[in-house]
């Protein structure tokens, strides 16, 4: 049984914030390179509890997908060490001003940047979501309180014990980063409902792990999205582009969020594009299920029906659809998309301008592959997750959308008429 309950584990983690939100942008970034090389030091004993947990997950019959997002390994561990380091180069949002100015009688006004307090997370079979979130919150100036679900509950263990000791050795405390695995499902809802301790939640996973957070909790959720990502073949798309593109965004990492789903060609390139995108997706051994007009085209694809186009399948599964223009498009898009990162692959600007503006997602592209739709990729260092709601926070997220902000108000005896 854990040493404490939930309540003074959560207790903690508010007492562990108030001392982050008072620490130095040096003190945190001290830390944080203490965290990174712990990481490296303690790297066969985080990939040994790995092994647990690939193997249980293995012996349950857990999905290809979710096995590889568990996966840790030398160059794994080694990389959330250069993404800890990624982090303390960035510049620490807490103290910005966003806005100020004097007011006509002398009250100087300014809305700063300050941390949420303590942040908590629920995931699943993600042992990097672990790493980042802490690094992240930490450089934010938030306590962090984990839940990373039973099929990584020994990495993450490992991971928190990892990273606890090195805020010590850095004279933080250690309760800046706590997991609750340990208190099973009961936690997780206990989190959930632990607003005036938890100020914030954002979870991490599956379509029906997020709904069920944002439709139980009673603490602020900053919603994270499932992936079922577009990519539109428009009819000027080149050819060479188009191929590289859609493999990249299928074959490179396919259990991931941003990897894309869904492929829609123009009609009028259907012809042309369908032949060698199909080549070259065998060839990486992907499934491919088409609509009857892609069917046309090619009669070997499997029949797609509307539930494919609605899942995320996060294996080498693709579902291909024919539209007759760029309406047509937008209007599947509409229908099936979770708001998560759509591409379009054109050398029509007015077609790619008015994509840009009609759809409706965190992240919208042209002429580029959805696995760039990444924190780390646009230079956050990491990401906590990304955003697929509309308030506060949308895309991927970093240091910034782990802040509010406040209004410091310097008088100097002025009273209100």
């Amino acid at each position: 049984m854990p040493a404490r309950t939930l309540p003074e584990t959560l207790e903690a983690a508010q007492t562990a914030s108030r001392a982050l939100a008072t620490l130095t942008s040096v003190q945190k970034d001290t830390a944080l390179a203490a965290v990174a090389d712990a990481l490296e030091a303690e790297s066969s004993s985080i990939i040994a509890a790995n092994a647990r947990d690939l193997e249980a997950g293995e012996a349950a019959g857990l999905a290809a997908g979710l096995l590889d997002r568990l996966r840790l390994d030398e160059p794994r561990v080694a990389a959330l060490a250069r993404a800890v380091r990624d982090v303390v180069a960035l510049p620490d949002p807490v103290g910005v001003v966003v806005r100020g100015s004097t007011l006509p009688n002398g009250v100087g006004l300014s809305q700063v940047r300050v941390p949420f307090g303590v942040v908590g997370a629920i995931y699943e079979a993600r042992p990097n979501v672990t790493v980042d979130i802490a690094a992240l919150a930490l450089k934010s100036g938030n306590a962090s309180v984990l839940r990373g679900g039973s099929a990584a509950l020994h990495s993450n263990e490992r991971l928190v014990a990892v990273i606890r000791t090195a805020l010590e050795s850095a004279g933080l405390p250690a309760d800046a980063v706590q997991t609750i695995d340990a208190f099973g499902r009961e936690g997780a809802a206990e989190l959930m409902r632990a607003r005036g301790l938890v100020d914030v939640l954002i979870p991490r996973g599956s379509a029906d792990l997020i709904q069920t957070v944002v439709r139980e909790s009673t603490v602020p959720v900053i919603e994270t999205g499932a992936g079922v990502v577009h990519i539109l073949l428009d009819a000027s798309a080149d050819e060479a582009m188009a191929v590289d593109i859609v493999r990249n965004a299928k074959v490179q990492r396919p259990s991931v969020c941003n990897a894309v789903e869904t492929v829609l060609v123009h009609r009028d390139a259907a012809e042309r594009l369908l032949p060698p995108l199909l080549a070259a997706l065998r060839h990486e051994g992907v499934l491919v299920r088409g609509d009857d007009r892609a069917r046309a085209v090619d009669a070997g694809l499997e029949p797609a029906t509307d539930d494919d186009f609605a899942t995320e399948h996060m294996a080498l599964e693709l579902s291909i659809g024919i539209v007759d223009d760029l309406d047509a498009a937008l209007a599947h898009i509409r229908r099936f998309s979770t708001k998560h990162t759509e591409s379009i692959i054109t050398g029509d600007m007015a077609a790619a301008e008015r994509f840009l503006a009609e759809v409706d997602s965190a992240v919208v592209m042209v002429n580029a592959s959805t696995r760039f739709s990444d924190g780390g990729e646009f230079g956050f260092g990491a990401e906590v997750g990304i955003s697929t709601q509309k308030l506060h926070a949308r895309g991927p997220m970093g240091l910034p959308e782990l802040t509010s902000t406040k209004w410091i108000v310097r008088g100097a005896g002025q009273v209100r008429g």
